[in-house]
C-alpha cells in the first residue's frame, strides 16, 4: 500500500471515528435533558433530580477504569462498536419499561447506571484511536485531539436543540428512543467506515494478542503509572474538583434554574447549545494556534473563564439575553482545554496503556461526579438556586487559576525535541 493510499484510508477512517463520535454524544446529550425532566414530570424534587444524576455519572467510575483493560485486550474498534450497541440497548429499555409495566424510580435509576457503564470505555476507544489514524493521514496530534473534542461539542450544538424539541413535542421518554437510535447508528459507522491503522502504530486486536498478566495486574500496572506522574497526578486533582463544580451546574442547578424561571426545557436548551457552540469555535480556533500557544498559562486562563462568567451571570440572575452571552463566553474558553488535555495524556503514555491509564484518570477525574451532582439538588434545596451559583463560581475561579502558581504544570509543555509532524 503507497503512502498516499495509507492517509488516505486513515483519514476517511479518521473522519468516520469523528462522525460516530458526534452521533454518539449527541444521543447522550439528549440523555441529559430527558431524565431530569422526565424525574420533573413525574413531581420529582430537586433532590431527585439531583439523585438521579448521581445514578448517571457514578458508572464513568466503575466502567472506566474496569472497561480500560478490556479495551486495551479486545481492541478500540472492536470495543468502540460493542459499547455503543450495549448502551443503546439499556437506554432502550428505559421508555420501553416505562411505557408498558411502569418505570418506579428505583427502577430508572438502575437503568440509567447500566446505560452509562460502557460509555466511558468506548469513548476511550475512540480517543486511543487518534495518534496512530493522525500519523497515517499526517495530521498533527493536538489537532485530531481538537477534532474530537470539537466532535464533542458540535455534538451538544446539535443535542441541545433536538433534545429541548423531543421533551417540548413528544415528552421525555420518547426522547429516548432517539438517544437509543443514536448509539446503533455510531455502532454502524465505525463497523463499516473505521478500519485499522496501516503503519503509524500498531493497535491491539482481538487476533494478534499481545502477552497478558492478568486483569488485576495490568490495572494494577496503570494505576502505578498515574500514581508516578506527577502531572497526571496534579491534573486528576485540579479536574476531579472542578468536574464537582461542573456537575452541580450542568446536572442539577440548569435544569431546576429552567424549569424555574426559564420556562422549562427549551430554554435549556439553548443553553447548552450556545456552551457547546461557543466552546467548537474555540475548539476550531484553538486547533489552529495550539502549537504557537504556551500550554499552561492558556490552560488556566481558558479554564477559569469557561465557568467564572457564566457562574456569575445566572448567581446574578441576569436577564436571558445576558445568561447567553456569558454562557457563549465561557463556551469558547472551554473550547481549548481538552484538547490541551488530551495532547498532554497522550504525549505521557504508553501505547498498550492508553485504555486503562485513560480510564483511570477519567475515573478519579470524574470521581466527584456523582456528588457534585447530588449537592447541587441538595444545594438548590437548601440556599437556592442563586447562592448556588454564585458559591461555585468563587471556588471555580479559585481552583482553575492554580496552576499558574505549581510548578508542576510546567511540565505540560510539548518536548523540548518533539517529532515532527506535518502542518495540516
Amino acid at each position: 500500500m503507497t503512502k498516499t493510499l495509507a492517509a488516505t484510508r486513515a483519514l476517511r477512517s479518521l473522519t468516520a471515528l469523528l462522525t460516530a463520535h458526534v452521533v454518539s454524544q449527541t444521543g447522550n446529550v439528549v440523555t441529559l435533558f430527558a431524565v431530569p425532566f422526565y424525574v420533573l414530570s413525574t413531581g420529582g424534587t430537586g433532590i431527585e433530580v439531583g439523585t438521579a444524576a448521581f445514578f448517571a455519572t457514578a458508572p464513568v467510575i466503575i466502567g472506566g477504569p474496569l472497561g480500560g483493560v478490556v479495551v486495551d485486550r479486545i481492541g478500540y474498534r472492536r470495543a468502540s462498536i460493542l459499547a455503543d450497541l450495549i448502551s443503546g440497548a439499556t437506554v432502550l429499555a428505559i421508555p420501553v419499561v416505562a411505557l408498558t409495566i411502569g418505570l418506579p424510580f428505583w427502577g430508572l435509576l438502575a437503568l440509567v447506571f447500566l446505560s452509562g457503564l460502557l460509555d466511558t470505555p468506548g469513548q476511550t476507544a475512540r480517543r486511543v484511536l487518534l495518534p496512530a489514524f493522525s500519523a497515517d493521514a499526517h495530521v498533527r496530534l493536538e489537532r485530531s485531539v481538537g477534532f474530537l473534542d470539537g466532535a464533542e461539542r458540535l455534538s451538544r450544538l446539535l443535542g441541545a436543540p433536538l433534545g429541548g424539541l423531543l421533551i417540548a413535542g413528544v415528552g421525555p421518554l420518547n426522547a429516548l428512543f432517539v438517544n437509543a437510535g443514536t448509539f446503533a447508528l455510531s455502532a454502524i459507522i465505525t463497523w463499516l467506515f473505521v478500519t485499522r491503522p496501516v503503519v503509524a502504530e500498531r493497535m491491539p486486536d482481538a487476533t494478534d494478542p499481545p502477552a497478558r498478566t492478568g486483569y488485576w495486574s495490568e490495572l494494577a500496572e496503570g494505576f502505578r503509572f498515574v500514581t508516578r506522574e506527577p502531572l497526571l497526578r496534579a491534573v486528576v486533582l485540579l479536574v476531579l474538583v472542578t468536574n464537582v463544580f461542573d456537575a452541580a451546574r450542568g446536572s442539577s442547578l440548569l435544569p431546576l434554574y429552567a424549569h424555574d424561571s426559564l420556562g422549562g426545557a427549551a430554554a435549556f436548551g439553548v443553553l447548552v447549545a450556545v456552551m457547546g457552540g461557543g466552546a467548537l469555535l474555540g475548539t476550531v480556533v484553538f486547533g489552529f494556534f495550539a502549537h504557537r500557544l504556551p500550554r499552561r498559562v492558556t490552560f488556566s486562563v481558558c479554564f477559569a473563564l469557561a465557568g467564572g462568567p457564566s457562574l456569575f451571570a445566572f448567581a446574578a440572575g441576569l436577564p436571558f439575553v445576558w445568561l447567553i452571552a456569558a454562557t457563549a463566553l465561557s463556551g469558547v474558553a472551554a473550547g481549548a482545554i481538552n484538547p490541551i488535555l488530551g495532547t498532554v495524556e497522550l504525549e505521557r503514555v504508553p501505547e498498550g496503556m492508553r485504555a486503562r491509564v485513560f480510564g483511570l484518570i477519567n475515573a478519579g477525574a470524574w470521581a466527584g461526579v456523582p456528588a457534585g451532582a447530588l449537592l447541587g439538588g441538595i444545594g438548590a434545596d437548601t440556599v437556592g438556586l442563586q447562592t448556588s451559583f454564585f458559591i461555585i463560581g468563587v471556588l471555580y475561579v479559585a481552583v482553575t487559576l492554580l496552576p499558574l502558581g505549581i510548578p508542576v504544570f510546567r511540565e505540560m509543555e510539548p518536548p523540548p525535541n518533539p517529532q515532527p509532524a506535518p502542518a495540516v
